[in-house]
């Protein structure tokens, strides 16, 4: 995957919170992606759809792509219930016969289609099913606490806001001082951006910590490995998954990661809980194992006004006595720098 000239398909779901998949390729490989299909939004300028991609054309056809030397068709958008709209499935197949590979991060694998599968080997293409986590490991043991590697968790007040961004954001300021980090993707957007990884929500419960664990041993000959958060502590639906790459990662130290303007949980009517009990709960379920602390507040100003931006970033600050940014409006150097300073 190393020469990819993807087109992304987003057809008809191309925003900024529904196409995270997208925008996680558009924002940090816009060298490999050359074009977005979506044909409701054909011409128009991506950055002023969703504030990334400048230069990257929107165009409305498989055969488009084709034209721009594409030679992966990558899904976008983890389509709601998993299921492939019939035209989705259309521009799959045409892009398997066009001789472009298909990556997919749906739950659904393309390989266990039949149509899909026997395209792909008429034309000699590729199905990449991004949530495949691959032979079970052992369960988790605490090992990862072992490396000499020190172990930096995003973490979240919710779902959706920012932890994969955050720590790529930290990784990539890291790697142009060069500082030897790695990054552990744990969800299929990090996983396509950055190639290997553990599609978290595809895991049996039982075998996450252990996966999330071997994925930390992999790494730890770097002096710093970033692990991808996934969920919430406090989500209805989602807090396993936050607990398993928690005690998977035993990390030396936790970034918070929030979102000012929300005020209940995705999909709930239980409130985003207060930022210092939040801390609070994330050090307390440590304490026996690996005592670690959360050393900062990655705060994703998304849909705010600058100046009310720039107040919630202070405000944070002030609340929790904990370094603040936003790392896409103002850069993550001073996220950087509190990890440096461990």
């Amino acid at each position: 995957m190393n020469s990819r000239r993807i087109c992304i398909l987003t057809d008809g779901y191309l925003d900024t919170f529904t196409a995270k998949t997208a925008l996680g390729l558009i924002r940090y490989c816009p060298d490999e992606v050359v074009a977005v299909l979506d044909r409701q939004h054909i011409g128009e300028s991506l950055v002023d759809l969703v504030g990334t991609g400048r230069g990257i054309p929107i165009i409305d056809s498989v055969d488009a792509a084709q034209k721009l030397d594409a030679n992966q068709l990558l899904m976008g958008v983890a389509l709601p219930g998993g299921q492939l709209p019939e035209v989705w499935r259309t521009f799959l197949e045409e892009g398997l016969q066009s001789g472009m590979d298909i990556v997919s991060g749906m739950h659904a694998r393309l390989n266990s289609d039949e149509r899909f599968a026997k395209l792909a080997k008429e034309h000699s293409r590729t199905l990449f099913d991004v949530r495949n986590p691959g032979p079970t490991p052992p369960v988790g043991s605490g090992k990862a606490a072992s490396t000499s590697a020190k172990r930096i968790l995003t973490v979240g007040s919710d779902c959706n806001v920012g932890k994969r961004v955050t720590a790529l954001e930290i990784t990539r300021v890291l790697k142009q001082r060069n500082v030897n980090v790695e990054f552990l993707a744990t969800g299929q957007t990090g996983i396509m951006i950055s190639g290997a990884g553990v599609p978290a929500d595809a895991v049996i419960s039982d075998f996450l910590t252990g996966y999330i664990e071997q994925g930390v041993l992999e790494r730890g000959a770097a002096d710093y490995v970033l692990v991808e958060g996934q969920g919430s502590l406090l989500s209805p639906a989602f807090s396993p998954v936050t607990l398993g790459l928690i005690h998977g990662a035993m990390p030396n130290a936790m970034i918070l990661c929030h979102h000012p303007p929300r005020k209940n949980m995705r999909a709930t009517e239980y409130p985003v809980a207060d930022l210092n009990e939040l801390i609070a709960l994330h050090e307390a379920i440590m304490r026996p194992l690996y005592p670690c602390k959360v050393i900062a507040v990655s705060v994703n100003c998304f849909g705010m006004e600058p100046s009310a931006a720039d107040e919630a970033v202070k405000r944070i600050s002030e609340q929790t006595g904990l370094p603040a940014v936003d790392p896409i409006r103002t850069g993550p150097e001073l996220l950087a720098d509190t990890i440096l300073s461990l």
